[in-house]
C-alpha cells in the first residue's frame, strides 16, 4: 500500500484543507501527520508536543510517524517541518509529493498569531516565517514531483490542478519528471 498523493508545504500552505477535500473528491482517506503524533500522546496538541520535546526530538517521533503513514493508502498531509528529516525526504522518493506552495505574506497572515504553531513563535512572526520558507523551500523542490501555488486560487482549483495532474500521471503509466523545475511546473500551470 502507499498513500495515492503526499501533500507538503509551509504552516499555512493549505494542506489541512487540500487534503480534506482531494480525500472527498478520491473517496480515499487522509491521514494527518500531526494528527498522527496527538494520537500517539493521547490527544495532546502538537504544538504542546513541539513545546515539551522540543524541536530535535519532536522531528524524530514525527520522522516515525510518517515512516508508518507512509505504508498506508489515501492522502497523506505532512507538518511543514517534515522535509527537515534526510530520512523522510528519502522516503519521499516514488511518492505522488505536492509542494503547496504560498507566498510568505499569506502563510504568515494564515498562521502568525496562531497560538498552536510554536514554530512561528517570535518577537517578529513575519521574519521568522520569511526564515522557514528560506530554509525550507529548497527541500520541498527537492521531493515534490509537483509544484502549485495555493494562495492565488480558490482551494477547488487547486484541487482541480492535482487531479488532472494525478490523471495525466496516470495516463503516463509513470510517474512525472520532478515538477520543482520551472519548465515542468509550467507545464502543471496549464492543468488550471
Amino acid at each position: 500500500m502507499r498513500p495515492r498523493v503526499v501533500l507538503i508545504g509551509l504552516p499555512g500552505a493549505g494542506k489541512s484543507t487540500i487534503g480534506r477535500r482531494l480525500s472527498r473528491a478520491l473517496g480515499l482517506d487522509l491521514v494527518d501527520s500531526d494528527e498522527l503524533i496527538e494520537q500517539r500522546w493521547g490527544g495532546v496538541p502538537c504544538g504542546r508536543i513541539f513545546d515539551h520535546l522540543g524541536e530535535d526530538q519532536f522531528r524524530v517521533t514525527e520522522e516515525d510517524v510518517i515512516a508508518d503513514a507512509l505504508m498506508t493508502s489515501g492522502i497523506v498531509a505532512l507538518g511543514g517541518g517534515a522535509v527537515l528529516s534526510a530520512a523522510t525526504r528519502r522516503r519521499l522518493v516514488g511518492h505522488e509529493v505536492v509542494f503547496l506552495d504560498v507566498s510568505a505574506e499569506e502563510g504568515c497572515r494564515r498562521t502568525c498569531g496562531s497560538e498552536t504553531r510554536p514554530v512561528l513563535y517570535s518577537d517578529d512572526p513575519e521574519q521568522k516565517y520569511r526564515e522557514l520558507e528560506r530554509q525550507r523551500r529548497p527541500l520541498y523542490e527537492e521531493v515534490a514531483t509537483l509544484r502549485i501555488r495555493s494562495d492565488r486560487r480558490s482551494p477547488q482549483k487547486v484541487v482541480g490542478a492535482i487531479l488532472n495532474y494525478l490523471e495525466a500521471s496516470e495516463s503516463r503509466g509513470s510517474m512525472i519528471p520532478d515538477a520543482a523545475d520551472d519548465e515542468t511546473a509550467a507545464t502543471v500551470e496549464e492543468f488550471l
